[in-house]
């Protein structure tokens, strides 16, 4: 992220880049050989960017098993990659931007881009309160950068972005005091101080879930359920969406007064050891957020398990169905 600001510069040594050119350099039109080694050259470019969406494509194609769904995918996303390229080819470079001082803001634009996302994945391993700290740095970065301190230009253009700017600065702030007054949800960063304000706890509470270890502990909780639907609900500290769905979608007062009336019962794979992988390959789950429904008898309905986050009103519906399905 740093170097998209200019810091420091990511490339290739020199003289690598000097044999790349060399190699490339030599190939000349009109020759396989010379297209599959620029083909061979780029893919080590493109390869690191197309793998993810390819992976992704794929899981869906092995789960649906569906060989037509699996062929147009691929298709589509050779059609992505490869129709731009051809174009910008055939007109000889036309349909291409010149590079001038507006890649300066384009290379800033993903540079905060990169910054937010690290942030985001610190939420795994950082307090909430520390998470905010950071959101509001970047806020508040990004609102002088984009001159909200600065006196107003004449332009149209300068005002607009000033004004985005004391956007972001006062949002910047508004973590910052949220963090201050105990607060650690950067979603809500003023949430904490107005309930104190109120008199009222901060912190919304749920269901209060039974925590389980193992496989057997899982089956004593089955066995003690009184004919209760158990609501089996797999947690983790690095988990995201876990605690996104314990913020905005357990707290839900219809959402509560269903889950009262099921067995809660929660697995803390955190540390992922052996017991906690055997927790989950028992029952064919990667990972959390997933949620399990057995019923009285102790057997799982199948056909409504979750996996992911779901919203309130998701939520609240689909226990309804498995409500009256016991």
């Amino acid at each position: 992220a740093f170097s998209m600001f200019g810091f420091y510069e990511l490339q290739l040594p020199s003289r690598l880049q000097t044999r790349l050119t060399e190699v490339s350099n030599r190939q000349k039109g009109g020759q396989l050989f010379g297209v599959a080694v620029m083909g061979f050259l780029s893919a080590l470019i493109v390869g690191p960017c197309v793998a993810p969406p390819l992976m992704a494509a794929l899981i869906v194609i092995g789960n649906s098993g569906d060989a037509v769904l699996g062929g147009a995918a691929l298709f589509a996303l050779a059609m992505g990659m490869g129709v731009p390229v051809i174009l910008f080819g055939v007109s000889a470079g036309k349909l291409i931007p010149r590079a001038g001082a507006w890649m300066n803001a384009v290379k800033a634009v993903f540079g905060v881009a990169m910054l937010g996302l690290s942030i985001w994945m610190l939420e795994r391993i950082l307090p909430g309160s520390l998470i905010m700290l950071l959101w509001g740095a970047l806020a508040i970065a990004c609102g002088v950068y984009l001159g909200a301190l600065d006196p107003s230009g004449d332009s149209g253009w300068r005002k607009l972005w000033k004004s985005l700017g004391v956007v972001l600065l006062v949002l910047g702030i508004m973590e910052l005091i949220g963090a201050a007054a105990g607060g650690d949800y950067w979603l809500k960063p003023l949430d904490s101080l107005r309930s104190q304000n109120a008199g009222v706890v901060a912190k919304q509470e749920h269901a209060e879930f039974k925590r389980i270890k193992s496989l057997e502990d899982l089956g004593q909780s089955l066995e003690n359920s009184g004919g209760r639907v158990t609501m089996f609900d797999y947690y983790a500290d690095w988990c995201v969406e876990c605690k996104r769905m314990e913020r905005t979608t357990f707290v839900d007062p219809a959402v509560a007064g269903q889950m009262e009336r099921m067995q809660l019962v929660q697995a803390d794979v955190t540390d992922n050891d052996d017991v906690d992988q055997a927790l989950m390959r028992a029952f064919g789950v990667i990972g959390p957020p997933a949620i399990l429904f057995f019923d009285g008898k102790g057997q799982e309905m199948k056909h409504y398990r979750l996996v992911g986050y779901f919203d309130a009103g998701e939520f609240s519906a689909h226990l309804q169905q498995v409500l009256a399905a016991q």
